[in-house]
C-alpha cells in the first residue's frame, strides 16, 4: 500500500503534540480537516490507529509505527527546507573564481579563506588565467566571475565590469635589502642589482619593462623568471633581487613573508582591478554573496593601502 507522505507527518503531529486540536495547530491546519484525513486513513488502512475511547488519545501499536515514520518524514521535510534556504540565500553552492596568478594567490586566496569561515557551505573552484582566456570563460559560462585587471576601454560590451582596486605597481625587495635604508634612489641604485621577471605572457611582466623604462633603468639583467607567486618570493626573500609586484600583493604578504616595497614611484598601469561577471544574467546567491563579500573586502584593503602608502612608502 502506497502512503502518502503528508498523511504520515500528520499522525506524527497528532501522536507527539497529545490530540487532535494541538497537532492541528503544530501544521498550521483547521481540527476539522485533520479528523477527517485521520478518519480516511483508517479507513483506508482498515484499522484503527487510536484506542477507541481514551483520553487523551493513545495510540494503537500500529499508530505508533506509523507515527515513527512519520516522525522521519517531518525531519527529512526540514532538512530539504533548510537545504533549499541555505541555497537560496547564498550560504551553500558552487562559486567558480577565475583570476591571474599572482593575484590569486596573493590576495584572493585569503579572502576566499576568511568568506568561508563564515559559509562554511559554500564551494570554490580557483582557476588561473589572463585577460582574453579569462573574459571568454565568463562569457561562456565556464567562470561565475573573474577577478583580473583591465584598463577600462578594454571591457567587452556584453560584460559587467566592477572596479574594485586602482592599478598601482611598486619595486618589492627583501626586507634588509642595502636599497632600503637609501632615502633617495636613483637608477644607478636599481641597476646594480639583478632582476625578478614575472611569467611572460602576464601583463606584470609588461609593467615590469615599462617601469624600468620609465625610471630610466635600461640596461638590466634578470636572474630568474616564469615562477609562481610562491617561487618568487622565495627568491626575492633568499637574495638582494628585485622585482615589479602589485601593491595589494607587496601588502597582503608582507605577514607570512619579508618583503617590502621601495620609495620610488615607477608609473601607474593603466589597469584597474575589478570582478567581471555576465551581464543580464542572473548570478547564483552563492556567486552574488561572493561577489559582494569580495567587493567589500577589496574596499577595507584599498582603505588600508591608501594609509599606509602615505606614511610608509611615498615619504
Amino acid at each position: 500500500m502506497k502512503m502518502d507522505p503528508r498523511h504520515l507527518e500528520l499522525l506524527a503531529a497528532i501522536v507527539d503534540h497529545g490530540g487532535l486540536t494541538e497537532g492541528a495547530e503544530a501544521l498550521g491546519k483547521s481540527q476539522p480537516s485533520v479528523s477527517r484525513t485521520l478518519a480516511q486513513l483508517e479507513a483506508r488502512i482498515g484499522a484503527p490507529l487510536f484506542k477507541s475511547g481514551k483520553r487523551p488519545l493513545q495510540p494503537t501499536d500500529l499508530g505508533l509505527a506509523l507515527a515513527e515514520q512519520g516522525r522521519a518524514v517531518l525531519k527529512a521535510d526540514r532538512a530539504a527546507s533548510e537545504i533549499v534556504d541555505r541555497w537560496r540565500t547564498g550560504r551553500s553552492g558552487l562559486v567558480r573564481a577565475g583570476g591571474t596568478p599572482f593575484f590569486m594567490d596573493g590576495v584572493i586566496a585569503s579572502m576566499i579563506a576568511r568568506f568561508q569561515q563564515t559559509m562554511t557551505d559554500v564551494r570554490v573552484d580557483q582557476s588561473y588565467g589572463y585577460g582574453p582566456d579569462l573574459i571568454e570563460r565568463v562569457r561562456s559560462g565556464a567562470l561565475d566571475i573573474a577577478i583580473l585587471p583591465l584598463p577600462k576601454e578594454d571591457v567587452p560590451e556584453d560584460l559587467s565590469f566592477q572596479p574594485i582596486l586602482p592599478g598601482l605597481n611598486v619595486i618589492a625587495c627583501r626586507e634588509g635589502h642595502p636599497l632600503v635604508r637609501r632615502r633617495l634612489l636613483t637608477p644607478g641604485d636599481i641597476a646594480r642589482y639583478p632582476w625578478i621577471a614575472p611569467p611572460a605572457d602576464s601583463p606584470l611582466y609588461r609593467d615590469l619593462r615599462r617601469a624600468l623604462s620609465n625610471i630610466g633603468a635600461e640596461d638590466f639583467r634578470i636572474s630568474f623568471s616564469g615562477g609562481s607567486l610562491a617561487s618568487v618570493l622565495s627568491v626575492l626573500t633568499g637574495s638582494d633581487s628585485l622585482t615589479v609586484l602589485p601593491y595589494s600583493v607587496v601588502f597582503m604578504v608582507k605577514g607570512r613573508a619579508p618583503v617590502t616595497a621601495l620609495s620610488l614611484e615607477i608609473g601607474h598601469p593603466n589597469r584597474v582591478l575589478g570582478l567581471l561577471v555576465r551581464a543580464g544574467t542572473e548570478p547564483t546567491p552563492a556567486a552574488r554573496r561572493f561577489r559582494a563579500f569580495i567587493a567589500a573586502e577589496f574596499g577595507s584593503l584599498g582603505r588600508r593601502i591608501a594609509k599606509h602608502q602615505t606614511e610608509q612608502i611615498w615619504r
